[in-house]
């Protein structure tokens, strides 16, 4: 069983920011097998996708963002889901936007999100993908994570959410070491 985390704040008021892309990316792979997030645990809402004799549960949590590893936390204990099974989707002010880099382990960089998931699961080494939403120096970062996209970064978003199923569909067949060379590379 495998765990993959969209990382964003619930609300209609926080729909399409740059700070839920990992919403918005976990969106995109249920779309894309046919399945939508109704049933809801442990401060989350998730649905299932068995594919090859392999569970993947996707949790988007319904906590905000800087609380989110609380629901995951709850979430691997009772499924018993190993450290290795989870992958986190989340935003990246350090990379440009629309940008795609996956890491196989690493520092929150700030983000509070996954300082809050390193908090509770005790440890930095779990999967991510992360979504470059670029940093406006000018502009205070919480309301420059908390607004909403421009035309030119909706244009963009577009790509990265045809992007990332493909990422998913891979991640199910190779090693994520594998799946970091194969995406990594291209973008």
């Amino acid at each position: 069983m495998k765990l993959i985390v969209g990382l964003g704040n619930p609300g209609k008021e926080y729909e399409r920011t740059r700070h839920n892309m990992g919403f918005m990316a976990i969106d995109a792979i249920a779309q894309q097998y046919n399945v939508s997030f109704q049933k809801e645990k442990f401060g989350g809402l998730y649905t299932e996708i068995r594919k090859d004799g392999e569970t993947y549960i996707l949790l988007k949590p319904q906590q905000y963002i800087n609380l989110s590893g609380e629901v995951i936390k709850k979430y691997m204990d009772f499924y018993k889901i190993p450290i290795e099974n989870l992958l986190v989707i989340s935003d990246d002010l350090d990379m440009e936007f629309g940008r795609i880099r996956l890491k196989l382990k690493g520092s929150s960089g700030g983000h509070n999100g996954l300082k809050n998931i390193e908090t509770h699961l005790g440890t930095q080494n779990y999967h991510r993908i992360k979504i470059g939403i670029s940093n406006r120096k000018e502009l205070d970062t919480k309301d420059y994570v908390l607004g909403k996209l421009n035309l030119e970064e909706q244009k963009k978003l577009a790509e990265v959410l045809e992007i990332i199923p493909k990422i998913f569909k891979d991640y199910q067949h190779l090693t994520f070491e594998n799946l970091m060379n194969q995406y990594n590379s291209n973008r």
